[in-house]
């Protein structure tokens, strides 16, 4: 669990009844504190708009990043209860920590950089809220630390903590991101390394800030826009540039430039979209019943009791706990372009015709290959990956320098168990020392057909492959 203060355009009570928007977040007597004036957004393109063209907007923020009316003060003295009541009922082992404000933008640069009022303005926000929450029993949970919206967005006043010193382990690097460029004027599809830049930014800044980098956001409409239609591709893109730095097509040949795999949590509103009614801005005649319940957006993968998009994207192969250090993933989950599992078939991870066994083992098939090195001392567990539904234990082929798997048990140094806390998903086991080792896991539609023969011949292959990996 995420403990995340959402706001979105500050305030729904911002906006006039009849408004194509709305916000959440701040209550009545916030904006009741100040003087502003009529909402607009102009010739808005997006919602998010908003946050640069709307001077109802703009104006109620930059009052709170200026404490004006005490705002500021308001809020880390609700924070403070929150917090409190959440470390008396909530089992702290199951926090990941605090965002304390969703998407922040300034509402006025005042003539400075972005970067310097993020210095300025943002981070004392933040070591304020990072106070609190020491003092409230939180401690030894991370601040989720965002940057400005727009820093990695393609659009205007960007930041990124360009000029802040390191945050060190008391802080998260916390991005969001969705692709500007595609949700509005760009018309071109994803596919094999579209997003590797991107998300290689966010790594690159959190490594400069000495922090971990995290996603807490990312995905794309999946209708109503004129990007939706791209939606199931762009969605792959972002989950391969998520698993490793490095496209599909030089995954086999770079890569000791894969780097860490970037933990993310993909946007979804809930179960219920689709099957809410909601007067936006408090208008009986404008009722939502459909969408996110938010300014028209549809971005739920889940709505009406059925998966809309493929699940192969969804439910993917990934390392969920490593023992000792990553050095490269990557996954190949043959997700089709269209919806709910339509569409074209196109794998994005090809095997170097120099590798010709596992290129015939992974042909036509969904697998994943992961590279660490273990512990200098033993940790006592083992590293584990997440196995989604296709991949049923009796159909799972391992090769590894541990050995070979054709069919998964629940013994020896390639095992299959339960997940922690859940009754059908379950994890790959892999015990290893401090060495570097390698896995390649397949989903194998019948493991009857894969000759004893051809996984020691590709074990060979593997083998010599991640010999020659830098690390």
């Amino acid at each position: 669990m995420l403990i995340d203060y959402h706001q979105d355009l500050w305030s729904s009570h911002l906006f006039d009844p009849d408004s194509w928007y709305t916000g959440d977040g701040a209550p009545q007597w916030v904006i009741n504190a100040g003087t502003y004036p009529d909402e607009s957004c102009g010739i808005c393109i997006l919602w998010g708009q908003n946050m640069l063209t709307n001077g109802a907007v703009r104006a109620a923020a930059h009052d709170f990043w200026h404490n004006r009316y005490g705002l500021q003060d308001a809020y880390l003295a609700q924070a403070r209860a929150a917090l409190t009541y959440f470390r008396a009922n909530l089992d702290p082992a199951m926090v990941l920590g605090v965002d304390p404000f969703n998407e922040p933008f300034d509402g006025g640069l005042d003539g400075a950089s972005g970067a310097t009022w993020e210095a300025t303005l943002l981070m004392p926000f933040y070591q304020r809220f990072r106070a609190v929450m020491d003092e409230t029993g939180w401690a030894a949970r991370p601040l989720y630390a965002e940057p400005l919206v727009f820093w990695n967005t393609q659009f205007g006043e960007a930041g990124g903590f360009t000029t802040i010193p390191p945050l060190g382990p008391r802080y998260v690097f916390n991005s969001h991101y969705y692709d500007g460029g595609r949700m509005t004027l760009d018309p071109t599809a994803a596919g094999d390394g579209t997003y590797s830049a991107a998300m290689n930014r966010i790594r690159d800044r959190a490594t400069t800030l000495g922090a971990t980098p995290f996603v807490s956001e990312f995905g794309n409409a999946l209708s109503g826009t004129g990007s939706s239609g791209r939606t199931p591709w762009m969605v792959r893109a972002m989950y391969q540039g998520l698993d490793s730095r490095l496209s599909g097509s030089s995954f086999w040949n770079s890569t000791t430039g894969s780097g860490p795999v970037l933990s993310a949590t993909q946007w979804h509103w809930d179960v219920y979209s689709g099957r809410h009614s909601e007067a936006m801005n408090g208008n009986p005649d404008k009722i939502q019943t459909i969408g996110d319940a938010w300014n028209g957006e549809d971005h739920s993968v889940y709505a009406n009791g059925a998966l809309r998009l493929d699940r192969r994207v969804l439910d993917r192969l990934f390392p969920s706990a490593v023992a000792g250090s990553t050095i490269a993933f990557a996954y190949e989950d043959l997700a089709r372009d269209g919806y709910a599992g339509a569409g074209r078939q196109q794998a994005w991870l090809t095997v170097p015709s120099r590798l010709p066994t596992i290129a015939g083992l992974v042909a036509g098939r969904q697998y994943g290959v992961l590279v660490w090195r273990g512990p200098s001392a033993p940790l006592g567990a083992p590293t584990e990956l997440h196995l989604p539904g296709s991949f049923p234990s009796a159909r799972t082929v391992v090769v590894s320098d541990l050995g070979t798997r054709s069919g998964l048990t629940a013994s020896g140094p390639i095992a299959v168990a339960g997940e922690t806390g859940a009754t059908t998903a379950r994890r790959l086991l892999l015990d290893g020392d401090g060495s570097v080792h390698v896995a390649l896991v397949v989903n194998a539609s019948d493991t009857a057909s894969i000759p004893a023969a051809t996984l020691t011949a590709a074990r060979t292959e593997l083998l010599g492959w991640a010999a020659g990996i830098r690390v």
